[in-house]
């Protein structure tokens, strides 16, 4: 093998591994064993053109895609590349530290002025769950019919497809993390 060979078993892995799609799952999708896909993954056995065809369909992708446009280790988002978001009516701008090319997180650090937030209404999205972590000021988070007063410091973890809101009491602005998975805006 060359250096510039790709191995399919590194692809493979990679695509599974971003869809969060288990050994099982592709397996029985594809029509092989579970052991079999392991040692195709370790590039210990090698499938024939049509079960790697199976196995690509079954990872909704198709074979050029594993072979001509292997998956990175990262995804790396300089500063200066972030999108971001302003709310001025809200007094609250999102900064997107990741982006959302088939990624399972998201990340937004978002930076709330004294009285800005969300906004009155409550609302619920796609993502499972999310978690806050205030790294400056304060931030007052309802979830549901619960409130939560948040620090300086403090982390919370909920379900995202609960109804919820936030607003920073002041005096100062908050700079919060937001960690959702997977990404929903």
């Amino acid at each position: 093998m060359t250096a510039d060979e790709t191995l399919i078993g590194r692809s493979l892995r990679q695509a599974r591994h971003r869809r969060g799609m288990t050994l099982k799952a592709v397996a029985e999708l594809a029509g092989v064993t579970e052991s079999f896909l392991s040692q195709v993954e370790r590039d210990i056995a090698s499938p024939s053109i049509a079960t790697l065809r199976r196995i690509a369909t079954a990872l909704g992708t198709s074979i050029g895609d594993l072979l001509d446009n292997p998956a990175p280790n990262a995804h790396l988002i300089r500063r200066a590349e972030r999108r971001v978001v302003g709310y001025p009516g809200l007094g609250a701008r999102d900064e997107f530290l990741t982006d959302g090319s088939g990624a399972r997180l998201q990340v937004i650090e978002s930076l709330v002025e004294a009285g800005g937030g969300t906004g009155p209404e409550a609302y619920a999205h796609e993502s499972d769950e999310e978690c806050v972590v205030v790294l400056e000021g304060s931030l007052d988070l309802w979830i549901g019919n619960e409130e939560y007063h948040l620090e300086n410091g403090d982390s919370i973890r909920y379900s995202s497809r609960v109804a919820h809101r936030n607003r920073n009491p002041g005096p100062g602005r908050a700079r919060v993390l937001f960690i959702l998975t997977p990404p929903s805006f």
